[in-house]
């Protein structure tokens, strides 16, 4: 039988209207005494269940991390008592067993027993930073899809300078997109206004322009799609201006300086990195430990057809690289320090992911920059001992196929 090790415990179960919440009180070695109350999920609410749970004399209490729903009672909790976020797939009970009540007391139990392994809560200054992160991030997806819309407006219009321009959206883009909102210049005249490298595609630009089929109704979804664009272009300039007044306020300017000298690490990538992860790696004695948290590492797992398969895990928000600039190129490919990676696992690679061993790579390059708090140096990522001990064995291998 597994001994007790919290003797005042709380499970909490969380939902949008109302929680059920379990109190178990006794001693480790015997039987707990077990309360189980209804609230609901108003400030006044959540006040009650805070003075229930200190009139218990609770130190510590679980709740899953149940969409937002949880952030509510953490935000009246904090402070109270120590609150443990749980991964919701860890601690599901029983299949056909499941109530509200049932699920608060269980949650309990793990918990007396110390059988929750605790989820990462920032402070509250990174909790409002990653939201200002996570806000851009879904700007510029939107972004995206609003320039997808418009290049499809002109595939039915039969505009097909998608496919002769790399990028609709810039000089030359903008340029013909202009004359074909006042719809006055001829296919020749607005291939003209081409600049640089689109000049040598004159010719191409003319037969992708002539006897296209623009309508007013297209003109005006065209001109609705620019507005937006430029909405929300104005909006992540806001976002971004912000974000950096949220991080000075939250005394993470030296780590967000630090990961810019990670190569193809700029502000929006190092801003979104402090966010998720915060500004310290010390739970995490090795790059291998933090990268397992992340759920950045395969896992090994019993399948049917194989008696051990390593299988590669979904890439998280967490564990995901930096973001492609606006013309689609990936900062990995760019950066000669982790290309090779991003080339050798291109080559090898069967899941059709081959940036997942650059940003393998990025992220223990972050790990390293945290945990010594020194800039980025390629030197200093080889001196690592795990590094090294690597290098050896690759070496001494070299050495015996020569052999």
């Amino acid at each position: 039988m597994i001994n007790a090790v919290l003797e005042r415990c709380a499970g909490i179960d969380i939902g949008k209207r109302f929680l059920m919440a379990c109190v178990m009180v006794g001693p480790a070695d015997g039987e707990p005494r077990t309360e189980i109350r209804k609230f609901g999920t108003t400030v006044s609410e959540l006040e009650r269940l805070k003075a229930w749970l200190q009139s218990a004399g609770c130190t510590h209490a679980v709740m899953e991390s149940t969409g937002a729903y949880w952030k509510p009672v953490f935000n009246v909790l904090e402070g109270t008592v120590i609150v443990i976020l749980a991964n919701a797939q860890e601690v599901k009970a029983r299949k056909g067993h499941k109530t509200d009540p049932s699920d608060s007391a269980w949650l309990a139990h793990l918990l007396r027993h110390a059988m929750i392994r605790p989820s990462f809560i920032p402070p509250r200054e990174i909790r409002e930073l990653r939201e200002l992160t996570r806000r851009r991030k879904q700007l510029l997806n939107a972004g995206t899809a609003e320039r997808n819309r418009l290049q499809k407006v002109l595939e039915e219009a039969n505009v097909k300078i998608g496919s002769v321009l790399s990028d609709v959206f810039g000089v030359t883009g903008q340029a013909i997109l202009e004359a074909l909102l006042e719809g006055k210049a001829s296919a020749e005249e607005m291939a003209h206004l081409a600049r640089g490298l689109a000049k040598r595609k004159i010719p191409q630009l003319i037969e992708a322009l002539r006897g296209h089929r623009l309508s007013d109704a297209h003109r005006f979804l065209i001109e609705h799609c620019l507005q937006h664009m430029g909405f929300l272009e104005q909006a992540i300039e806001q976002l971004e201006a912000r974000i950096l007044q949220q991080i000075n306020r939250a005394n993470l300017t030296r780590p967000f300086e630090l990961l810019q000298t990670i190569p193809a690490i700029k502000q929006a990538a190092a801003a979104a990195i402090v966010a998720e992860i915060g500004s310290s790696v010390d739970p995490f004695p090795y790059a291998r430990n933090w990268l397992h948290g992340l759920v950045f590492v395969p896992e090994t797992t019993r399948a049917p057809t194989k008696p051990w398969a390593r299988i590669a895990p979904r890439e998280t928000s967490r564990s995901e690289p930096p973001s492609p600039n606006a013309h689609g190129q990936h900062p990995c490919r760019r950066s000669p320090a982790f290309r090779s990676a991003s080339s050798d696992y291109r080559r090898a690679s069967a899941d059709g992911r081959p940036l997942s061993r650059c940003a393998h790579a990025m992220l223990i390059a972050v790990y390293d920059v945290l945990q010594t708090g020194q800039p980025y140096s390629k030197d200093a990522a080889r001196a690592n001992p795990n590094q090294k001990h690597r290098l050896v064995r690759h070496h001494f291998r070299c050495l015996l196929s020569l052999a």
